[in-house]
């Protein structure tokens, strides 16, 4: 008899605790309903990246003198620099020049090295391809000037989200 009145009695204090517990999580379950959304609706709603966002390399085509600095200061020796030198001016003289994407782990040393500011990071990241050979740049798609995101109509931008500020 005694062990039957102190095993209802053990399963009265586990009921307690699993009630108090649901309860809890109920709780906090009401608190987060009262938060902003985390969300973003991706294709129709994007974040603006911050001023310190490392993106899409820009690359100006005539500032370039071909010194190979970014291609030393890259961790991985990304950049291809094709150049060929002018013997009478004594100049190089810059043929090509390529980043590829799909590599680079946009560490932003190329750009904080370069003599002539040819380099620039901007804010894209739309970078993704069905083939990993489109992500290789030349220095034509390189030079390509920076899409804005705030400056799409039909796109609403979001400065920042709830949780980070």
């Amino acid at each position: 008899m005694f062990s039957m009145m102190n095993g209802l009695q053990h399963y009265g204090q586990q009921a307690l605790r699993a009630a108090r517990y649901i309860g809890q999580s109920f709780m906090v379950t009401l608190e987060h309903m009262n938060r902003l959304p985390i969300t973003v609706q991706y294709p129709y709603e994007k974040i603006i990246p911050s001023e310190r966002f490392r993106g899409r390399i820009h690359f100006e085509f005539d500032k370039c003198i071909a010194c190979e600095v970014c291609v030393r200061v890259c961790p991985i020796n990304l950049p291809v620099v094709d150049w060929e030198l002018i013997k009478s001016m004594r100049k190089k003289q810059l043929k090509s020049y390529s980043i590829d994407f799909g590599v680079c782990i946009f560490c932003g040393n190329c750009v904080e090295y370069c003599p002539t500011n040819c380099l620039s990071m901007t804010e894209e990241y739309e970078l993704a391809t069905y083939d990993r050979h489109e992500l290789n740049y030349d220095q034509i798609a390189l030079s390509r000037l920076p899409f804005s995101i705030v400056q799409d109509s039909t796109i609403q931008a979001h400065s920042s989200l709830g949780y980070l500020s």
